[in-house]
């Protein structure tokens, strides 16, 4: 029987951003996202047939090759709607000691009560931190650090799960 490799479709990749979450990150653009929020600033992502296919192994070594990293930021689209390289891509980041972040329409919450699929809440045991929420046009905000509008968060994901509720981020 022949191996199968597992892929992800993605809409691109920035090797070295420095606004998607603190430092120097490695952000994954993936391409389908069900919340189509007016004023998406990555409207081209939405279709879940659009982008591009890489391997898992193809997106693991882009990550490792790319040096100077602070960390990864999963970005879309929406990851959740792809978990199971949301987990590939983290596992490899914090294999070279890399903090995960992930941005995702679903509240922390929603992604919990299986909205985004059972898969995604396993995802969240692989993520460091989620901004999560959809983006609302009406609380844009230049306020928000690393957020678009005021109502989206940064979860500390291994604190709200050891909590069992949702917890902020406190330093940055």
């Amino acid at each position: 029987m022949e191996n199968m490799i597992a892929t992800a479709r993605i809409a691109g990749m920035v090797k070295h951003s420095s606004v998607d979450g603190p430092g120097v990150r490695f952000t994954v653009f993936f391409q389908g996202c069900p919340h189509h929020c007016p004023g998406c600033h990555n409207p081209e992502t939405w279709d879940p047939a659009g982008g591009e296919e890489i391997s898992f192994e193809d997106l693991i070594q882009e990550i490792n090759n790319t040096r100077y990293l602070d960390g990864i930021t999963l970005s879309g689209g929406d990851p959740m709607m792809q978990p199971s390289a949301v987990i590939a891509a983290a596992d490899a980041a914090h294999a070279k000691g890399l903090n995960v972040w992930c941005y995702s329409g679903w509240t922390f919450e929603e992604i919990l009560e299986g909205k985004a699929g059972n898969t995604a809440i396993e995802a969240l045991n692989h993520i460091d931190v989620l901004v999560d929420g959809p983006f609302r046009l009406e609380l844009l905000s230049k306020e928000c650090i690393y957020r678009g509008s005021s109502n989206q968060r940064l979860i500390d994901v291994p604190a709200s799960l050891s909590a069992g509720k949702a917890l902020e981020v406190m330093n940055i």
